[in-house]
């Protein structure tokens, strides 16, 4: 990780500083949170990754200040970051306009497969498991894993570093929450602790309502919440700072869904069928002790699945149920270097995904993946005002077909970015990357066990750029950046001649994305400000891209404006906020009225911890105040006219009281 000057702000904002945010609101931050006085609210320097002005650092703070409840809420700060779909189950994350689907993305270090059935979620996660999430937009670092096409998105779910109050050996902690739009209720309790050189934690929760309203009061079609998830993690601490920690992560989706998860109906048919989406990731890792300079190694072992079953149709008796699994590792040693590290190791994936027809379409078929990566990623201050974050990686692959053929390929992936501290107050950045992926495993929903596969498939390469400066000023912060990227070859099963799904396994396509983001800081004693805004073009095959011909892809974004403000009177234990966002009208050819509605949508919170019971948090919010009627500009269909897309909740009053022990 670069390292960069002390006591300068950068675009984002380190809260463990800031009180009394960690006495009112950071109730799993440092663990003596509530244990001492305050101290005073600085804004420190963060450290998000390869560059300040283009990576994206959500950490356990920010989480804890926002308390999101789904990945949209997760990423609403970030304007080149959309999430689509108001259903948990089915939404899918769009960096710089690229689905996440060509995004190395990692849950506690444990690379994802989870390409099961394009109305469904790509990476459906509980955001109340989670500590931190790292984008790398674009250009990613070669140790961030295989099949980066357009960057990379980390998750880390929370240890019990987190939330265990310092000097004591043993907490809980329950939270019970309220959502009046559904009448949605949540529990979930957490209890963890350390007994000797042991660490254990235990996280469990439900949640529970039925159908929410939009904005006109019309239900949202299969909007029901039937939602559990769990997190389980013990860890030993060796004498000799080793550490090895076993982890287990599950979520699960039982409920009536859109009979396309995600949108309402096509035709004007609104109905639904039963979905039962559950995803599981087991990492086992170590950390040696006695490191050096020259000695610092880790390894990692993990498996990772997600089961879907969709039920029959109305009036059909077809079912199907289907999986992808990953069994992934990675060894890797850092070696300290007189101007920085230099990473460098070995990773590995064995990917199968599967479908299972049931009733009278009963059949079974499979792809599989098999990959070995060499990487070397450095990390160097070349002088006191400028870094640079190097590094490549070679891979090879085996894929086989349904049909049992084979391919064997093999390719080079190299980055390269860098800052340069033109004055104290002006940073400039710039990166570039070239990436192999080898050939990716379709959407096992589509699986045909009659497939032919052609003689070869292109494997997927992509290029990245970035250009981007930022400027610190005061209490000021400005940033701005442009970016592009061109992936060639993707695999997306669209026939280009008929324009139609499952045109066969050999079916490829290019995307090509480009766009800018500017945006402004402004800190003061007990507080901030911040606005930005993000303009994302993309095309499909040299023309326009929309949501169909975009699956596993892109879809069309346009123009995104956020904003977000939050201030503390410390002495009442007291936190306001609010945040907006503003999206753009957008033209699309097929859209009703020949373009894609726009809309504006604010939500705030007030926070309290009663300072003679410091170990109460209440949270009062008031979700789309001005009872917007919208659609995420994100969700699927909003393009065509036989298409009802999803909407998003209207107004919706919460209530989350939270209890530590």
């Amino acid at each position: 990780m670069i390292r960069y000057p002390e006591n300068q702000i950068y675009w984002g904002m380190d809260m463990r500083t800031v009180t009394p945010f960690a006495s009112a609101i950071f109730i799993i931050g440092t663990g003596s949170a509530f244990a001492q006085a305050p101290e005073p609210f600085v804004l420190g320097t963060i450290y998000i990754g390869s560059d300040a002005t283009t990576s994206i650092g959500i950490d356990n703070e920010d989480l804890t200040r926002t308390t999101p409840k789904d990945l949209q809420e997760v990423f609403k700060s970030e304007p080149s970051v959309s999430v689509g779909s108001s259903l948990p189950i089915s939404q899918k994350i769009f960096v710089n306009g690229v689905e996440e689907n060509n995004l190395n993305v990692t849950i506690d270090g444990a690379r994802q497969n989870n390409r099961i059935f394009h109305h469904s979620a790509t990476t459906y996660i509980d955001p109340e498991l989670l500590k931190a999430v790292r984008v790398d937009p674009g250009v990613a670092p070669a140790d961030a894993g295989p099949g980066a096409m357009a960057g990379a998105i980390a998750f880390e779910t929370k240890d019990v570093q987190d939330l265990l109050e310092e000097g004591r050996t043993f907490g809980g902690r329950f939270i019970n929450e309220y959502q009046s739009n559904g009448d949605v209720f949540t529990n979930s309790l957490a209890l963890f602790g350390v007994s000797g050189r042991f660490e254990y934690l235990a996280f469990g929760k439900y949640a529970d309502g039925g159908l929410r309203e939009d904005g006109s009061g019309m239900d949202i079609t299969g909007s029901g919440t039937g939602l559990t998830s769990g997190l389980a993690k013990v860890a030993f601490n060796a004498d000799n700072g080793g550490r090895l920690e076993l982890g287990y992560e599950i979520v699960r989706d039982d409920a009536q869904r859109p009979l396309r998860a995600d949108f309402a109906g096509l035709r004007g048919v609104l109905a639904t069928r039963t979905y039962t989406l559950e995803r599981q990731n087991l990492v086992l890792s170590y950390e040696f002790g006695n490191t050096t300079a020259m000695w610092n190694p880790s390894v990692q072992i993990a498996y990772n699945s997600t089961d879907l079953y969709t039920g029959p149709m109305p009036g059909a008796t077809d079912a199907y149920s289907g999986e992808t699994t990953s069994f992934t590792g990675k060894i890797q040693n850092e070696f300290q270097v007189a101007n920085g590290t230099v990473n460098a190791g070995l990773d590995f994936y064995s990917d199968v995904a599967d479908i299972n027809g049931e009733g009278t379409a009963v059949f079974f078929a499979e792809e599989k993946a098999t990959n070995i990566g060499l990487f070397v990623q450095a990390e160097l201050d070349l002088t006191e005002r400028f870094r640079l974050s190097t590094g490549a990686r070679y891979d090879f692959q085996e894929f086989e077909g349904v049909d049992g053929t084979t391919y064997d390929n093999d390719g080079l992936s190299a980055n390269i970015a860098g800052d340069f501290d033109v004055t104290d107050a002006i940073t400039v950045s710039a990166g570039a990357s070239r990436v192999w992926g080898g050939i990716a495993l379709a959407e096992s929903f589509l699986f045909d066990p009659a497939w032919a596969y052609p003689a070869s498939i292109e494997p997927v390469t992509s290029e990245n750029y970035y250009l981007g400066a930022n400027y610190r000023v005061g209490n000021w912060d400005f940033k701005a950046k442009l970016f592009k990227t061109d992936i060639d070859n993707a695999r997306t099963l669209l026939d280009p001649t008929t324009g139609l799904f499952n045109g066969g396994p050999g079916q490829v396509s290019d995307l090509d994305t480009e766009g800018y983001e500017i945006g402004a800081a402004y800190t003061w004693s007990s507080g901030f400000a911040r606005i930005a805004y993000a303009d994302i073009d993309t095309k499909i095959n040299g023309g326009p891209a929309d949501s169909y011909t975009g699956r596993y892809l892109t879809t069309p974004l346009g123009d995104n404006l956020v904003f977000e403000v939050a201030n503390t009177w410390d002495r009442l234990g007291l936190t306001l906020g609010a945040d907006a966002q503003i999206v753009f009208d957008k033209s699309a050819a097929g859209a009703p009225g020949g373009e894609i509605d726009g809309f504006e949508v604010v939500n705030a919170f007030a926070e309290y911890t009663p300072r003679r019971m410091e170990n109460l948090t209440v949270r009062a919010e008031i979700d789309n105040i001005f009872d917007e009627t919208y659609t995420e500009r994100a969700t699927y269909g909003q393009e065509f006219a036989t298409v009802t897309p999803l909407r998003e909740p209207g107004r919706s009053f919460n209530l989350r009281a939270t209890l530590r022990f």
